[in-house]
């Protein structure tokens, strides 16, 4: 939007000096700069239109859709103006992660099968009772009775018993690394992740609220100035070309924040933005 809408402005901008070349008032330069402005925008309007598509396509095909079904034009939630402490956010994430969660039984499975492994040494214990009768020819019965009491020794404990008690020892060694490893990614990723939130909430704050302001108060007044004389076609292009640059970097300010507390919902397995209904299933521009 932002580029059609800085193409529609080029546009503009080319019909007027044609129209002061035409009367002497303005130099060829000029017209073929804003000429040349005019294809190169043309072209990242096109770049940017096929990237839409692209990812449109793979947004479909992650809801099981078909690549081709209209999938809406984005809505900002809304986003929260500060976040918790880091630390609060990290002791969130290290109780919540499903990651860690899955982690933690996997020492305490590796810590049962050590444990059950320590008792493979001790010798099985076997006891046992057989009853019996039969009839006897002359009458009444024979009956017998035995008791059976038996133990297995592991003879050859140095080679199956201890090398599995050690084997078991191994994996939970293993199981509690794997989950120390990830609970220090889990904080170091959700340090990046707040640092990224405030950088990008930062820059948005002077983009929005006096960088592009500034931007465009000088466009405006480039216009009114190369309209009498006071500046040249290139001080004017310039001015222009900076307010599209301003108004990008606040679109790209808020996919940037977006993805950080996405990541955080996703590492702390909690809402953190106010989400939006569900966009109609249009196609950019209202065209159903």
């Amino acid at each position: 939007t932002v580029m059609r809408e800085t193409l529609q402005l080029l546009e503009a901008v080319s019909s007027t000096v044609n129209g002061m070349y035409s009367v002497g008032d303005a130099k060829q330069a000029d017209v073929l700069r804003a000429q040349l402005e005019i294809g190169r925008m043309t072209g990242q309007v096109a770049d940017m239109e096929a990237m839409r598509r692209t990812m449109a396509a793979r947004l479909n095909t992650v809801l099981n859709r078909p690549p081709g079904v209209p999938t809406g034009s984005p809505q900002l939630p809304v986003f929260p103006d500060t976040l918790p402490a880091t630390d609060s956010v990290i002791a969130t994430a290290l109780a919540s992660r499903g990651m860690l969660q899955a982690g933690a039984d996997q020492v305490r499975a590796a810590t049962a099968a050590e444990e059950l492994a320590h008792r493979e040494i001790w010798p099985d214990l076997e006891v046992g009772v057989i009853y019996g009768w039969q009839p006897m020819s002359g009458g009444g019965t024979d009956q017998m009775l035995s008791l059976m009491v038996g133990a297995s020794v592991p003879i050859w404990a140095g080679s199956r018993q201890l090398k599995m008690r050690d084997e078991t020892a191994a994996m939970r060694q293993m199981a509690v690394a794997d989950l120390a490893a990830m609970q220090s990614d889990t904080r170091g990723r959700v340090a990046e992740l707040v640092a990224e939130f405030e950088r990008t909430r930062n820059l948005h704050i002077l983009y929005g609220q006096t960088l592009l302001p500034q931007a465009e108060a000088t466009a405006s007044s480039a216009r009114a100035a190369y309209q009498v004389g006071g500046v040249d076609f290139m001080t004017y292009l310039d001015a222009i070309m900076t307010v599209y640059s301003y108004r990008s970097q606040v679109v790209r300010l808020d996919a940037e924040q977006g993805q950080a507390l996405a990541e955080l919902e996703m590492v702390t397995a909690k809402p953190l933005v106010v989400s939006t209904p569900e966009p109609a299933l249009t196609a950019p521009g209202g065209a159903p």
